[in-house]
């Protein structure tokens, strides 16, 4: 997945805002807890579900120090036994001035069914004055390659009538040659991109997002075993704070 690369975008900064409006359980405690529905789960701008539209919901304990837990879950298709994802993190974020934050969490993808599929990923991010900087590190992603880096860049900004923009330019290098072109043509990199209007209306927070990537649709179908999970798309949601 990750889904917590969503509200890493500006609210949905892919680094790492906690959920808002988290309901107080004490003086040190709060809890957190957000229901999203999209049309599409993309992670990397890969499509998660097929292109079919997910619910993820995600809960998590924080503690004022800048401590976290949390659960998150989400329906996805990847043309095998398994359709749903759990992922278990932990982490920490830290105001190291009044402008500039810093997080570092530590996720556990798990798959019911397709357990091959599993794998454990450190996330960090420094945010300063509406820009994250963020990268995702792991050697353990399987079927297709043993080590991964994601690198990228996001910025959000506020426009007038509560609603905001944000921007965001990924790299991803898994290592190994496994994105096979049309010509036989091999390589370990891809980018990919996404630009999302927000807006806060009715007690919901409401995005519309363009995603790409410039894997062609032979280097997407070497991995994914479908060539339209990548391309270009209109990715709309809406999400509850409680």
């Amino acid at each position: 997945m990750n889904k917590r690369e969503g509200y890493l975008l500006g609210g949905l900064l892919l680094g790492l805002s906690l959920p808002a409006g988290a309901i107080e359980l004490n003086d040190d405690f709060s809890l957190g807890l957000v229901v999203t529905a999209l049309s599409d789960y993309r992670t990397g701008g890969v499509s998660q579900t097929l292109g079919d539209p997910a619910l993820w919901v995600d809960a998590s304990i924080n503690h004022s120090s800048g401590l976290y837990v949390g659960v998150f879950t989400s329906n996805v298709d990847f043309g095998t036994d398994t359709n749903r994802e759990y992922d278990y993190y932990v982490g920490i974020a830290r105001d190291l001035t009044e402008d500039i934050s810093a997080t570092l969490t530590y996720y556990e993808y798990d798959y019911p069914k397709d357990s091959e599929f599993n794998y454990g990923e450190w996330i960090g991010t420094l945010s300063a004055y509406g820009a994250t900087v963020g990268m995702k590190y792991t050697k353990e992603v399987k079927p297709f390659s043993d080590d991964r880096n994601v690198l990228w860049l996001g910025y959000s900004f506020d426009l007038p009538y509560e609603t905001s923009l944000d921007l965001r330019y990924g790299y991803s290098d898994a290592k190994d040659d496994i994105y096979v072109s049309g010509d036989g043509s091999a390589r370990s990199t891809y980018y990919d991109w996404e630009v999302g209007l927000n807006k806060s209306l009715l007690g919901l927070d409401w995005r519309l997002a363009y995603i790409d990537t410039d894997l062609s649709k032979a280097e997407c179908a070497s991995v994914n075993g479908y060539d339209d999970l990548c391309s270009a798309t209109l990715v709309a949601s809406v999400a509850k704070f409680f």
